[in-house]
């Protein structure tokens, strides 16, 4: 037989973000057909099957970020060999802010085919309790963890006029949120949502000033931060800060050029302020 009849199937599954009572019955049938399944924590897939009753006789092996470049060979050369191998990570859809990306690319390169089951997204629920512009969003993952980083992360984004979309973890959000409030200005509209589709399940809908001192007091459980896209502006960002940064190169101060450049482009004055700052440190 060739090694073309004998070329294995890569199934991406999605798995519920709370409430198992949200998977599939393709979820159920592609387990059921798996010869080998990687998942993200093993313990917990198990608890997911028992949780749902289910019974599986496929190899589980373990394939999550520390582990993920040497498994996706692993993975990659049981598919060229003709086995079905199901990829599923602790909650929601592989390859999204999850593993999955390199054993989807080991896959492409060896011409194997790949098939995806549809599971919840956080991305997508928080989005639609969010009450904010759907029809253009991005979904920007985790951020930077340090603060400095993040700031300048932040202030990179503050042009951005599409809706936007962030993981958070519970113990930094009101960090996060802090700094989002500088970068985006007080009165950008936001939303938290938090245990999406679990029993306490819970969407907190303001101003980022708003949220921001709402979750100086601490919040629990996964965490989905949606952000209002900027209004229109005739710069991004970037080109903002260099015109700053060379008004400063002709001699101008420092807030009089941040000032004028925010009202010719119609980006917030704070966000441009703290990107520019950043900028000028850096340069010099």
């Amino acid at each position: 037989m060739s090694s073309a009849a004998r070329s294995g199937l890569l199934v991406l599954a999605g798995t519920p973000i709370g409430n198992v009572d949200d998977a599939t019955p393709a979820l159920r049938n592609a387990l059921a057909q798996a010869d080998l399944i990687a998942a993200e924590d093993t313990r917990r897939f198990h608890s997911l099957l028992e949780r749902l009753g289910w019974q599986i006789t496929a190899r589980v092996v373990s394939y999550f970020d520390g582990n993920e470049t040497v498994r996706a060979e692993q993975l990659a050369a049981e598919l060229i060999g003709g086995a079905t191998v199901v990829v599923v990570t602790d909650a929601g859809m592989p390859t999204v802010s999850d593993p999955g990306y390199r054993v989807v690319s080991a896959a492409i390169a060896a011409g194997v085919p790949i098939r995806v089951v549809p599971g919840p997204s956080a991305v997508l629920v928080a989005l639609a309790l969010s009450g904010l512009p759907t029809d253009r969003f991005c979904f920007e993952g985790f951020g930077p963890r340090k603060a400095e980083q993040r700031r300048r992360y932040l202030a990179g984004l503050a042009a951005e006029e599409r809706t936007m979309v962030f993981f958070e973890a519970p113990h930094r959000l009101a960090a996060f949120l802090a700094d989002a409030r500088t970068a985006f200005g007080e009165d950008r509209s936001a939303s938290v949502s938090r245990e999406l589709t679990k029993t306490y399940e819970e969407t907190r809908r303001g101003s980022l000033a708003e949220l921001a001192e709402w979750a100086a007091a601490g919040v629990r459980g996964e965490v989905t931060v949606v952000i209002a896209g900027a209004e229109g502006s005739l710069l991004s960002i970037t080109e903002a800060v260099d015109q700053v940064l060379e008004r400063l190169s002709a001699g101008e101060r420092f807030a009089t050029a941040v000032a004028a450049v925010a009202e010719e482009s119609g980006i917030p004055r704070k966000p441009l302020y703290s990107a520019a700052l950043a900028a000028r440190k850096e340069s010099s």
